[in-house]
């Protein structure tokens, strides 16, 4: 069974889509229609733009959900998903690919999603860490010895790499102890913002009136969803586990063994870069992996 997987946030770089955009008719069309409805050439920026603006929440989200999308929905009749997921962000993607979402309504969801948590990454400074070597239950008992700030687990990458978010203080003391309890790393990453940690919440409120608000029709095929790990095709359950995102952590790595237990073999990444190929491999050693 195929399973079809898109990245999230960090995947992006100068230059991507314009292959795209250059060479089939119904990308190019795609890539126009984002600029209108986004109200700016995100295209300028997607092809010329140097990485400090591509790096910015607002451009980066929208950016990498259209790359990734407008790649599955040109793929023809190679695309043909038994089931998909999304990493983050990425979750977008996966719902247009299995027509939960139209590419518009996704589009827009995103770019909301985006900008909101901009703005609650502006209310209060904060920031995410990577922990290597460290298992996820020893990583997690350390994040709740810290009482007098936020820090929680944030994204389940695969074994041995959880990325955990919060306050800048918070941070710094669960890095020192997670150090001192065998961390081989536990490295504060270049972010703007504590994202799947409660200081996401107004961000989380924002977007809920907006997911509430759009169409999901009833999918192709299922998602596995960050917030359970667990198949879903209900589209209330699915607009509720989007919602929650934003403040619960990403468990990719339970995601993928769910997968791999309900039949998944191939694993195909379609958007920019190949993260998620690693990821899996990392997680199921014998999981056919490749790039759309």
């Amino acid at each position: 069974m195929k399973a079809y997987v898109f990245p999230g946030q960090g995947s992006q770089f100068t230059g991507m889509g314009k292959e795209l955009f250059e060479s089939i008719k119904q990308a190019n069309e795609l890539f126009e229609q984002a600029n209108e409805l986004l109200g700016f050439s995100i295209t300028d920026l997607m092809f010329n733009g140097s990485d400090e603006e591509l790096k910015q929440t607002k451009v980066t989200q929208p950016a990498i959900f259209i790359h990734s999308v407008i790649k599955a929905l040109t793929a023809g009749e190679h695309f043909k998903p038994d089931m998909v997921a999304g990493h983050s962000l990425g979750e977008f993607s996966a719902l247009v690919a299995n027509k939960t979402l139209t590419y518009s309504d996704g589009l827009m969801l995103v770019y909301k999603r985006a900008l909101a948590m901009q703005k609650a990454c502006e209310m209060q400074p904060s920031t995410m860490a990577a922990v290597l070597g460290l298992d996820d239950s020893k990583v997690e008992e350390i994040c709740a010895t810290i009482t007098d700030d936020v820090v929680v687990a944030a994204n389940y990458n695969c074994p041995g790499q959880l990325v955990i978010s919060g306050s800048i203080n918070g941070i710094n003391k669960a890095c020192e102890l997670l150090k001192s309890a065998g961390a081989k790393r536990a490295l504060v990453l270049p972010v703007g913002g504590a994202f799947h940690s409660p200081l996401m919440e107004p961000a989380r409120l924002e977007l809920q009136e907006a997911i509430l608000s759009t169409n999901f029709s009833t999918p192709v095929c299922p998602v596995y969803q960050n917030v359970t790990a667990k198949a879903e095709t209900d589209t209330s359950a699915i607009k509720q586990n989007l919602i929650a995102q934003l403040t619960a952590p990403v468990k990719w790595t339970q995601s993928v063994q769910q997968m791999v237990a309900d039949g998944a073999t191939q694993f195909i990444e379609c958007g920019p870069g190949n993260v998620l190929q690693g990821l899996v491999k990392k997680i199921h050693k014998e999981a056919i992996t490749a790039a759309l």
